[in-house]
């Protein structure tokens, strides 16, 4: 029994004796097992590991080069911002709101109504006006036939008293000689009647003739008087025309002043419908319909999406390098995809920190020398409406080296 036993504990130690000889044979290692041999894949995946890290090497020194030769050839700005005028309505007059046949978002063309204030009341003053320079016209249409009709009812007698006059003028001159012819004779009749050279009968009718001859004279200046006397009052008939001239002068004064009344009520009328001044799209409304505005008030926002710009905020010590018509790709941060070519239309003239509303002062005498950025404006083309206002963009400004 025990050397059974013996036997029996004695052959797993002689094949464990036996087993390196096999090993030995199949050209495994001493001291390595069937189960721990190398395989083609790990060798493999070892070759794909280093090629793969040769490859993030190279892509990395590329971007690096890449990298360093874009801030060597552009001036990159990471925060900029696109931009449009932003035009705010306003009303220029009180009223109530009847329609706002706009909402946000919502295209307009130029000259679209945008809002319609009430306007009733301009209608009516604007009635009243127009019935008031139709009455002024029709009174000074009346005046004026008025000084038609006197021109032709005192034209002809003031021409009359005018010949009259040149009559009784020229009748008095005839008798004026007349007079002098007369009394010339009766002086030489005197004198020759001193010297009894003729009858006394004959110098009493000589000095009948003279007498005569003087009444014939004064009767002759009550006829120029009394012609000069109806001129005069028939040149008081024709200068009533200038009277009524001057009426006429005072109505028309008064037709410009409705006149201007009416193109300022009529203003204010047009006002109360409010327009879109140029063609562009709403992006707010502030009032609704019903609503009662008050001059001045801010109504809507709208900008014009076709003229838009990107401002970015450039270095100082960068500016030297942006010119005037440089160009520019800009990356908008909406569409990874869309990169859109600008060119440089503007360069700031102030700093961006002198247009601060709050200033920042240093009493305490500390010191910190921040880097001041300086607006560039520019100019993008719109694509397919997608650019608006107030988007993140990444710029890219070409540098020009002398």
């Amino acid at each position: 029994m025990n050397d059974k036993s013996t036997t029996q504990r004695l052959q797993p130690a002689d094949e464990q004796q036996t087993k390196p000889d096999s090993d030995a044979d199949r050209g495994t290692p001493p001291g390595q097992s069937e189960g721990t041999l190398p395989s083609r894949s790990s060798g493999l995946r070892r070759g794909v590991g280093r090629a793969l890290l040769v490859a993030a090497v190279l892509v990395g020194l590329a971007g690096l080069t890449y990298w360093v030769y874009g801030r060597y050839t552009n001036v990159v700005v990471y925060d900029a911002r696109i931009k449009a005028d932003m035009i705010m309505i306003s009303s220029r007059i009180d009223g109530w709101v009847t329609s706002v046949p706009v909402s946000e978002g919502h295209n307009v063309a130029v000259n679209e109504a945008l809002i319609t204030i009430d306007g009733r009341d301009s209608t009516l003053r604007l009635r009243e006006i127009d019935a008031q320079r139709k009455s002024l016209e029709a009174e000074r249409e009346q005046i004026e036939a008025e000084v038609r009709m006197i021109d032709q009812q005192t034209r002809g007698r003031f021409q009359a008293s005018r010949a009259a006059l040149t009559a009784a003028q020229a009748a008095k001159a005839g008798m004026d000689t007349e007079l002098e012819q007369i009394k010339n004779d009766f002086e030489r009749g005197q004198s020759l009647l001193a010297k009894k050279v003729i009858s006394r009968q004959r110098w009493e009718s000589l000095r009948t003739a003279y007498r005569m001859a003087g009444q014939q004279v004064l009767k002759g200046q009550a006829d120029v008087a009394q012609a000069n006397a109806s001129v005069m009052e028939a040149q008081a008939d024709r200068q009533r025309m200038d009277v009524l001239q001057g009426r006429i002068a005072g109505l028309r004064f008064d037709e410009e002043r409705l006149l201007t009344q009416r193109e300022r009520q009529q203003l204010d009328l047009s006002d109360r419908t409010i327009k879109a001044p140029s063609k562009g799209t709403v992006d707010r409304t502030f009032i609704d319909s019903g609503e009662y505005v008050a001059r001045g008030q801010r109504l809507l926002l709208m900008h014009n999406s076709d003229v838009i710009w990107v401002e970015a905020n450039v270095k100082e010590t960068d500016i030297r390098n942006v010119k005037l018509g440089a160009k520019a790709k800009i990356s908008v941060d909406a569409y990874p995809d869309l990169v859109v070519v600008g060119e440089v239309v503007r360069i700031g003239n102030a700093a961006t920190n002198q247009f601060a509303l709050l200033p920042s002062p240093n009493p305490s005498g500390s010191f910190t020398k921040i880097t001041q950025r300086l607006p560039v404006k520019i100019a993008v083309p719109q694509t397919e409406s997608l650019l608006r206002p107030g988007m993140m963009v990444e710029v890219e400004i070409a540098i020009t080296r002398d």
